[in-house]
């Protein structure tokens, strides 16, 4: 069966080549928005799912997976910043403290569809105002939920994580090659 990347992500793709299968990346163009009350757990995977679903729509002969990541703290999703002050505040914020990174995937084939989410604990050093300055001077959080990117100078920034190290980049890529295999996808 054809596979399908559904987002945009480099490093989503740059993982999912860790497979060593062929596929395509289709980008969603699905509706991001959350609904009022939904829990912050969950968002990631509703998102993942809305990926999928809509380019499996199009290309129902192929398998399409989907994917997003949410950073959370205190049950506040930390999306990518939306200026400098945003990602200074989001850094703020997360200096000396522990917080979620989840990424929910959804994945759609021949009629079928299955989902699940993947959390890693992160915890950061406490940062200096220079630290903070220095990294939202860079180009690299403004694309990246939370305002880091733990693959690139962000890891500067983090103490230690719990869980999946691929999962905080965007993909639990081990845990979807297994559910692939387990059902018959690959």
């Amino acid at each position: 069966m054809k596979l399908i990347l559904a987002s945009a992500s480099p490093r989503r793709r740059e993982l999912l080549e860790k497979l060593q299968i062929p596929f395509e990346v289709i980008v969603s163009d699905c509706d991001e928005t959350l609904p009022d009350g939904i829990p912050a757990e969950s968002a990631a995977e509703l998102l993942a799912v809305r990926k999928a679903a809509a380019v499996a729509k199009a290309h129902p002969e192929a398998v399409v997976i989907g994917a997003d990541t949410t950073v959370i703290l205190d049950e506040e999703i930390l999306g990518k910043p939306a200026d400098e002050a945003d990602c200074k505040r989001m850094l703020h914020a997360l200096s000396g403290r522990q917080h979620k990174v989840i990424t929910g995937v959804g994945i759609f084939w021949a009629g079928h569809s299955l989902s699940f989410s993947d959390e890693t604990a992160v915890q950061f050093y406490p940062l200096t105002d220079a630290e903070i300055n220095a990294y939202a001077a860079s180009e690299e959080p403004y694309d990246k939920a939370g305002a880091y990117g733990i693959q690139g100078q962000g890891a500067l920034l983090v103490a230690g994580i719990h869980g999946d190290y691929y999962n905080v980049m965007g993909l639990p890529v081990a845990r979807l090659a297994r559910q692939l295999r387990d059902l018959k996808l690959i």
